[in-house]
């Protein structure tokens, strides 16, 4: 009797948990400024994509058991973690690919060996200098106490600053990269955690693949990395709750102070239609451009390596006023709501006529 009793219970708290898997919200995306929004604006006079930059783009994530799919106007993706595949539907062209688990793995990988077979090639046909740049990186998450109402329930702020700041130590030079993202953050949405369970199994599905994307070895040349890295980890434990609304922002400093949350320094509102850049645009976007060719874009490529012949004076140095100390690249605003327990189950099928696509490579 006792078995039999076990084996029910167990039965029981099956369907309980089966019960309680599914999970549906939306989630509503917009670029509300910074210098690209409004490079964006201005070549809408061009481009109907670039005219529809600023919108709004409304997803809905729904999850059903081992299933997880993103859909939003012009297509959906499906995650299956029992199937082991990731179907990508574009509802424009009326046509959907498939790529398992597998597959991906293998892309990455070799899209990693041949950006080292890559850099091989490079450094034996131009042999680069050590490099003499220190990276520093400052993470930091600030709970301000604030408080508002966020789709229905109640949040407080959470800010979260992240600054990598390269020194040239033979020239003295710096910049910095800088992220800040403002989160509200609601204690607790029933439902939620079925969001974070499903993102868990999928990372163990897919063991350590996406970390070969990164090059370790390009860390490893600037010292601070490491430590970097590890005081991410602590920050980001500062941060308690779902963020039902974030507003990030992206952008470059020349003497790596954070960039100011939204709610502190909220950015003017864009122009309604295309207009030419101000004078302080062009300021902004010079500041940038020198940081951003110190940095070597995103890789640091390039920062602290000895030139073989150092750029002309400028010949008429700028001003303090128009040399801006930051400038936000993008700014974007991510908002969830309409949290539900219904899950349709339209929204893991392929519709009717949508044709098989294979990708490239497959038999």
């Amino acid at each position: 009797m006792k078995i039999i009793k076990n084996a029910v219970l167990g039965v029981l708290v099956a369907a309980s948990a089966s019960l309680h898997a599914d999970f549906t919200y939306t989630e509503t995306t917009q670029i509300t400024g910074g210098s690209m929004l409004g490079l964006m604006k201005m070549a809408g006079a061009f481009s109907r994509q670039a005219r529809q930059a600023g919108d709004p783009i409304v997803s809905t994530v729904a999850i059903k058991g081992n299933r997880m799919a993103h859909i939003n106007p012009t297509s959906t993706e499906i995650i299956d973690l029992d199937a082991e595949t990731i179907t990508t539907i574009d509802t424009l062209k009326k046509q959907y690919t498939v790529v398992t688990f597998e597959q991906m793995k293998q892309q990455i990988a070799a899209a990693a060996a041949k950006m080292k077979e890559q850099q091989q090639k490079t450094q034996a046909t131009t042999p680069q200098e050590p490099s003499t740049t220190d990276v520093k990186f400052q993470i930091h998450v600030r709970n301000t106490e604030q408080a508002k109402e966020v789709s229905g329930l109640s949040t407080k702020e959470s800010i979260l600053t992240m600054n990598m700041d390269a020194t040239d130590k033979s020239s003295g030079q710096t910049g910095s990269m800088a992220i800040t993202n403002d989160m509200w953050l609601a204690p607790e949405i029933p439902g939620y955690d079925e969001v974070k369970e499903f993102y868990r199994k999928f990372a163990v599905k897919m063991g350590t693949v996406f970390s070969s994307a990164i090059n370790p070895a390009m860390l490893a040349q600037y010292q601070g990395a490491s430590k970097g890295m590890a005081d991410m980890a602590e920050e980001m434990s500062k941060l308690k709750g779902t963020p039902v609304l974030q507003v990030m922002r992206m952008g470059m400093t020349t003497d790596g102070t954070p960039l100011p949350a939204a709610s502190e320094a909220p950015l003017p509102p864009p122009p309604a239609g295309p207009v030419m850049p101000s004078a302080g645009d062009v300021a902004k976007q010079s500041a940038s451009s020198a940081i951003s060719s110190k940095l070597g874009g995103f890789g640091l490529g390039g920062f602290g390596k000895k030139k073989a012949d150092p750029p002309p004076a400028d010949p008429a140095p700028a001003t303090a006023t128009t040399q801006p100390t930051s400038s936000v690249l993008m700014e974007t605003n991510t908002q969830m709501g309409n949290f539900s327990r219904t899950v349709n189950d339209a929204s893991f099928a392929i519709p009717a006529g949508f044709k098989l696509v294979q990708l490239k490579g497959e038999n």
